[in-house]
């Protein structure tokens, strides 16, 4: 645990009690301060009291008397689509507001690192697509180079869960923008920006909102290196208000499909080749087609970050490769499930928008895919030129029938369910084919979460599998 540093004495409040809240409140109670809780579900509520946490209804007029700050769980909106109504109160009431994530970088630093030989380091992860695979690569890595290292955030543990650091331990972070955006401090020693592409655009009121608060990440505090992804438009422009000109090399440019030119530090993949430049020249390369664990363009993306977010922490091109051929791949994201009669059954239930379902069918030559879902704003217009590779579609959730009709140009069956889908596409494949579930769509119309739906398709593909 990471105990929470200048609340000693002081009542904070905590609102929301899943996992980041509840750990949120030890954290503050074993800093000194005295944290009080609420949550608008009594069966969490129950679990706080049976925890010994002291809840307080911070709906009531007058909830936020002699509190110092109110810390938010990520999943509250705290402006759009609109303020929840306890956020809207503390600020009448001039109470700060924070997140866990704020707490932590103000609290990560302790007096015990002044004897240590290495300091301890920050990687911070957002973006939309890729950043859990590129966050836990870069904690591979690191783990397999001897490297102390620990996994959190929107990954593995929460922030404030975690250890206090040891000699030269890094800490890698996966931060969503709902953590980004409300969080008064962020200062990681690297900060990665993977890619952009429209999602949760309620929750932030549009694409210009969602960016803000990704870039926020390199605008509070500012970190000491940045590696940016550059294929979009929003992560040039980081890149740009980062540098001070020509070579700066603070800012290491990744692109996956483009050779980046210039004096600058830059990693790139093209063709399944990775290669670093620095200066106009080539300083390391790896190849990238036999790394089971990182199949497709989308994950050389992932790779390019990675390996750059190591390489500034002085990990050599040979380390970080042989790394590479052992990272088993995440669970839920180009998981391969296994293998029978030359069919190949691959799980990608987090892509859960159109621009990761594009990348998951860019990523094999011949494809019986398995997609539907909760559909997200926007429509599915953005999967259209990326068809190429499907045989055939097999459309599952309430929206089948709709989500089948926009499928223009691919021959598609309704099938509604996930076994249904599994059968059937098992039953067409021909030997090279993939089996893929990349569903473009959110999974809480027939789901708790993506993890439920990933663990369906793996059940009922073990069931084609025998």
């Amino acid at each position: 645990m990471i105990p929470v540093q200048g609340f000693q004495g002081k009542i904070v409040a905590v609102l929301g009690l899943g996992r980041s809240g509840r750990a949120a409140a030890v954290a503050l109670a074993a800093g000194g301060a005295q944290p009080v809780v609420w949550d608008d579900s009594a069966v969490a509520r129950d679990a706080a009291h049976d925890a010994g946490l002291d809840l307080r209804d911070l709906t009531k007029p007058g909830a936020f008397a002699g509190v110092a700050c109110l810390i938010v769980s990520p999943g509250i909106p705290h402006l759009y689509p609109a303020p929840n109504p306890v956020i809207a109160a503390a600020w009448d009431a001039d109470v700060p507001v924070d997140n866990d994530i704020g707490l932590f970088f103000r609290s990560f630093a302790t007096a015990d690192w002044d004897s240590f030989d290495i300091q301890p380091r920050v990687i911070a992860v957002t973006g939309s697509n890729g950043k859990s695979t590129t966050a836990a690569l870069i904690h591979h890595i690191l783990v397999e180079n001897g490297r102390p290292a620990q996994l959190a955030g929107n990954i593995g543990r929460g922030v404030l869960d975690i250890e206090p650091a040891h000699d030269g331990e890094v800490v890698v972070l996966e931060l969503s923008s709902y953590q980004t955006d409300l969080a008064r401090s962020m200062t990681p020693d690297v900060a990665v920006f993977t890619n952009l592409s429209p999602d949760h655009l309620d929750r932030h009121a549009g694409l210009g909102g969602y960016f803000a608060a990704k870039r926020r990440l390199f605008a509070e505090g500012g970190p000491d290196r940045a590696v940016i992804g550059v294929d979009e438009a929003e992560g040039r422009y980081i890149a740009n208000q980062l540098i001070e000109g020509a070579g700066d090399d603070r800012v290491i440019r990744v692109s996956s499909g483009q050779k980046l030119a210039g004096q600058g530090w830059s990693v790139f993949a093209r063709k399944g080749f990775l290669s670093e430049h620095r200066k106009g020249r080539q300083v390391g390369s790896i190849d990238l087609r036999s790394i089971g664990g990182l199949p497709g363009a989308h994950n050389h993306q992932n790779a390019c970050a990675a390996y750059a977010a190591c390489r500034t922490l002085g990990l050599g091109p040979k380390g970080i490769e042989a790394a590479m051929q052992s990272y088993p791949g995440l669970p839920h994201r180009s998981q391969l499930v296994g293998k029978k009669d030359g069919v190949t059954f691959v799980n990608d239930s987090k892509a859960t928008n159109v621009e990761s379902a594009a990348q998951a069918l860019q990523a094999f030559p011949t494809i019986r895919w398995i997609c539907g879902g909760l559909q997200k704003e926007g429509g599915l217009g953005g999967l259209l030129p990326h068809l190429g590779s499907v045989v055939k579609a097999y459309v599952i959730g309430r929206e089948a029938a709709d989500f089948a009709r926009q499928l223009s140009g691919a021959e598609a069956e309704v099938c509604g369910t996930m076994d249904v889908a599994v059968a059937r596409a098992a039953a067409d494949a021909q030997p090279g084919e993939v089996v893929l579930l990349a569903p473009a769509a959110a999974s809480f119309d027939q789901y708790d979460s993506f993890e439920a739906r990933g663990d369906d398709f793996i059940r009922q593909a073990k069931v084609a599998l025998g």
